[in-house]
């Protein structure tokens, strides 16, 4: 079955960096668009950055120039380098698979302390 695994979440103070993995399988990971989404406590889900099939990025403004996606197809997984963190980027970061079908995974909690 489908299945996206996030790992890599954690506490960090204020100007650190994490990194995010979405491990994927149960599906063609290399033909679909991957994404990482957040939602913060009573706040909508946004997009953070997504990456196509082809490479092409696109960034969230809060965050271009601190983070960057990536993908490797040959460990059909998907990551988020975050540099810079900020209080405000505390959030569950969810990874999404998308290509007709869509596809979510659990999450994992990001807390920046200031």
């Amino acid at each position: 079955q489908v299945q996206l695994v996030e790992s890599g979440g954690g506490l960090v103070q204020a100007g650190g960096s994490l990194r995010l993995s979405c491990a994927a399988s149960g599906f063609t990971f290399s033909i679909y668009t991957m994404g990482w989404y957040r939602q913060a406590a009573g706040t909508q889900r946004e997009l953070v950055a997504r990456i196509s099939r082809s490479g092409s990025t696109t960034y969230a403004d809060s965050v271009k120039g601190r983070f960057t996606i990536s993908r490797d197809n040959t460990k059909n997984t998907v990551y988020l380098q975050m540099n810079g963190l900020k209080p405000d980027d505390t959030a569950v970061y969810l990874c999404n698979a998308l290509w007709g079908a869509n596809y979510w995974g659990q999450g994992t909690q990001v807390t920046v302390s200031s």
